[in-house]
């Protein structure tokens, strides 16, 4: 397939492109929201904007109330959002918990569904058991209780989890905390007995949560997809939020870049424009065509794993380590062409980089996926 968008996907492209430069801008929501040490670092009113343009509900099956497009067009909406830092539970929400909540019965879509469509909640997911992504290990235990479970351990970094409806664990159900098998995955209601928050504020001012489950009690409509078979729906989460998070750091590193270019083009030196400098045009050009190469092989990941292609978690994985060291010499390279004032809190480039730092530790850095690419290419 062609590695740029259909003509249904570029006017979705120019819709949020709009969309989120008018609503989801950097005066209006980051800065908004983290001046006022806002507890959930996100504004509802804009959540609530998103469900009604359709984006919610994206990835959603047409049969549940949902638009069933696919990876590529939720990709489309992550790369605005990351070109605008808007901030959002929507890879959260409607990527990660959405795929997951795609594999549960009727049960348990029919519960948690309706609400993120209608914009009306938001959901986080819960993984990570340490300060690095590493979802091969998982100690969290769900033991049978009754008809249901008891649910006992902890997670670390749940992005938006204090402000979630519910949120996707990921917790072992037999077997020992590296196996393969013996992973079931559960839809937590915020309201659990038992479940508790400790919030952290993020480098890019985000809101998580490290959270802990003393013996929460589920019942069995708790369980998204087969007890012990859960390692297949917890795959197919993680590509899907790599591939999205892979859209999003392509947007932070195409607004890093326009805000730079722009730059070049007004400040002047010695009377003359920075971006005369041949020296700088070179770095400007090399960074375009880095950021064109992440964009690239992050379309070219989504259109795999739309299309269930078997290469389609190797290419989320390069997606994500090709867009980490994109995104990486973006922000770097901005903050140092705006000179000292690219330091200050008063311009936004310094904003990009603490995105971008944030971004790349989010479901693994591109040390952890070149790794992955070396092992599933057999070295």
């Amino acid at each position: 397939m062609p590695l740029y968008y259909d003509d249904d996907q570029a006017m979705l492209a120019e819709t949020a492109q709009q969309f989120m430069g008018e609503e989801g801008a950097i005066p209006k929501q980051l800065r908004h929201w983290r001046d006022r040490d806002c507890k959930d670092g996100f504004g509802h009113g804009l959540w609530k904007q998103f469900a009604e343009m359709g984006f919610t509900g994206m990835l959603v099956g047409e049969d549940d109330g949902g638009l069933g497009m696919g990876h590529v067009e939720a990709g489309i909406v992550l790369e605005q959002i990351g070109r605008n830092l808007t901030p959002s539970p929507f890879l959260s929400s409607s990527v990660l918990a959405a795929t997951a909540l795609k594999h549960g019965g009727d049960d348990v879509r029919g519960r948690w569904l309706p609400g993120l469509i209608e914009g009306e909640k938001v959901y986080a997911v819960a993984i990570d058991e340490g300060a690095k992504h590493r979802p091969e290990t998982i100690a969290c235990r769900a033991e049978k209780s009754g008809n249901g479970f008891k649910l006992s351990g902890k997670k670390d970094f749940v992005v938006y989890g204090a402000s979630s409806e519910m949120i996707v664990v990921a917790a072992r159900t037999s077997g020992s905390d590296s196996d393969t098998d013996g992973v079931t995955l559960f839809a937590v209601p915020q309201d659990a007995s038992g479940m508790s928050h400790d919030s952290v504020r993020l480098v890019d001012s985000s809101m998580a949560s490290h959270v802990t489950f003393d013996g929460v009690e589920l019942d069995g409509d708790a369980v998204i997809g087969e007890v012990d078979g859960g390692r297949e729906v917890l795959n197919a989460m993680l590509m899907a939020g790599r591939v999205g998070a892979a859209a999003e750091g392509v947007g932070v590193a195409q607004g890093a870049m326009d805000m730079t270019v722009d730059y070049l083009k007004q400040r002047k030196q010695f009377g003359k424009l920075i971006g005369e400098f041949q020296a700088l045009q070179h770095r400007a050009a090399h960074l375009y065509s880095e950021v064109e190469i992440a964009r690239a092989v992050t379309i070219k990941a989504a259109q795999l794993l739309d299309g269930g292609s078997e290469k389609a978690d190797l290419m989320a994985s390069v997606a994500k380590a090709k867009v980490a060291k994109a995104a990486g010499l973006a922000v770097k390279e901005g903050v140092q062409m705006h000179g000292g004032i690219g330091m200050t809190d008063e311009y936004d480039i310094g904003l990009y980089m603490k995105r971008d730092r944030a971004l790349q530790e989010f479901l693994g850095d591109q040390y952890y996926h070149a790794g992955r690419v070396a092992e599933m290419s057999g070295y």
